[in-house]
């Protein structure tokens, strides 16, 4: 058991990042801190897809010289999507980010409690 770990610690530490991240946007109330956990977890994923996809002793798939022996290189779908997953992740923070700065300017407060709190409220009056 402990081989296996100390052999694949890549993939503990994806999990236990994602672990980290996932009891983080559970638990916090405060929308950054969920934003934060948010990125905790796509680190963690991130991690886990770039270590399934290395295998040692290969190198990267850049022919040289015309030789084209697959067995002598990675595989390259693991490396694109977490490309492309940091995107999207960048992409999506920026959009959380941007309702975030909205929420406060609009409630003056973070705690997701406290703004459900103002919205029904809010809803009381208008009906």
């Amino acid at each position: 058991m402990l081989d296996a770990l100390l052999n694949n610690y890549q993939e503990a530490v994806a999990i236990i990042l994602f672990g980290i991240g996932f009891a983080t946007l559970l638990f916090q109330r405060n929308l950054i801190r969920k934003l934060i956990g948010m990125n905790i977890m796509d680190a963690g994923l991130f991690l886990f897809l770039t270590s399934l996809g290395y295998i040692h002793g290969r190198k990267a798939p850049i022919i040289e010289e015309g030789k084209i022996l697959s067995e002598a290189f990675i595989n390259p779908v693991p490396s694109g999507l977490v490309l492309t997953g940091i995107v999207v992740s960048v992409s999506v923070t920026a959009v959380m980010l941007a309702l975030t700065v909205r929420l406060y300017k609009r409630y003056h407060t973070l705690d997701m409690d406290e703004i459900y709190a103002m919205t029904l409220i809010e809803r009381e009056e208008n009906d």
